[in-house]
């Protein structure tokens, strides 16, 4: 768990970081929310201790993180940047083996976590171990630098914008890879973004930041469905909020078990986006819907959705 009680960060008289206070529970994946200059980064950077703040406690499991050397911290906790910041003249094993090589790991130990993470994250180990950052996509360095801020296995992973410099495709491809990644090794993750789509697909929870103060903190549906203020509301989007709502609801939510209609059929846990979507790809105003096991168990129709 991490506790930021009090926090405040000030440049040259001005509060970037400004009373803060929150707590992000064990396994959550927290996305900090907001525009530029509201101070989600620099509330990340405090949390390793890059950035040093001016009052307040920062507590991560219990301990108050100033008591704890910044080496060994950092040590503690995975950090993945947009930049990537790969080493370009090491091997991909060698720059996940970063961390381990100075916890003094085994050789054979290292070896056997590197190839665990590049199975993590889907690309072939003895492909890719040899290869420098140069012989690499954009993509494949991304994952390569969450491979290593993953590989001392540590107990909090931080991400400043880690996907913004890639190009759509690939950001889809890698927000898929981080929430599999999330749900398989139910780590606890703070996940800086300005992009409110971003954060609805990632997030169990969001603190939206203004001013480098804390607007709303609460679940992707609690933020979009009751924003606690104009600015909040305008921010995940204002009148186009019903949109963002779409994919926060699953289909089981607002079907109608025991009819029938043609087509091929939905998950009864894809969202009424995916359903909206869906109809508008068939020009028609009902699919079918079925469960886990691929049987039919209803529809879903336009009116289900707007209602």
């Amino acid at each position: 768990m991490i506790d930021l009680d009090h926090v405040s960060k000030r440049y040259d008289g001005r509060a970037v970081v400004d009373d803060l206070s929150l707590t992000v529970p064990d396994g959550a994946f927290c996305v900090l929310l907001g525009p530029s200059g509201c101070g989600k980064s620099t509330t990340l950077r405090m949390i390793n201790r890059l950035v040093p703040f001016d009052s307040g406690i920062i507590h991560i499991g219990g301990e108050d993180v100033r008591g704890v050397s910044p080496e060994t911290l950092r040590r503690r906790i995975g950090y993945a940047i947009q930049s990537i910041g790969l080493f370009p003249h090491w091997s991909v094993e060698d720059n996940i083996a970063t961390v381990p090589r100075l916890l003094n790991w085994a050789r054979n130990r290292i070896r056997d976590r590197v190839t665990e993470l590049l199975e993590l994250l889907r690309l072939d180990p003895e492909n890719y171990r040899h290869k420098y950052p140069h012989q690499l996509s954009g993509g494949e360095q991304q994952r390569v630098g969450v491979a290593r801020a993953l590989a001392a296995d540590p107990e909090l992973l931080l991400m400043d914008e880690p996907f913004g410099a890639v190009d759509p495709i690939t950001r889809d491809a890698l927000q898929s890879e981080i929430a599999r990644i999330h749900a398989a090794t139910k780590k606890t993750i703070v996940f800086v973004t300005h992009d409110i789509e971003e954060a609805l697909r990632l997030a169990t929870v969001i603190a939206i930041l203004e001013k480098g103060g804390l607007a709303q903190w609460g679940t992707p549906l609690e933020i979009v469905d009751q924003p606690a203020s104009g600015f909040v509301r305008d921010f995940v989007g204002g009148e186009s909020g019903g949109l963002k709502l779409l994919g926060l609801r699953r289909i089981a939510e607002r079907m109608r078990p025991g009819e029938t209609a043609t087509g091929e059929p939905l998950s009864a846990e894809a969202s009424l986006r995916d359903a909206l979507a869906a109809m508008t790809e068939r020009h028609t105003d009902r699919v079918p819907v079925a469960d886990a096991s691929g049987r039919l168990i209803g529809i879903i129709t336009l009116a289900d959705l707007v209602r």
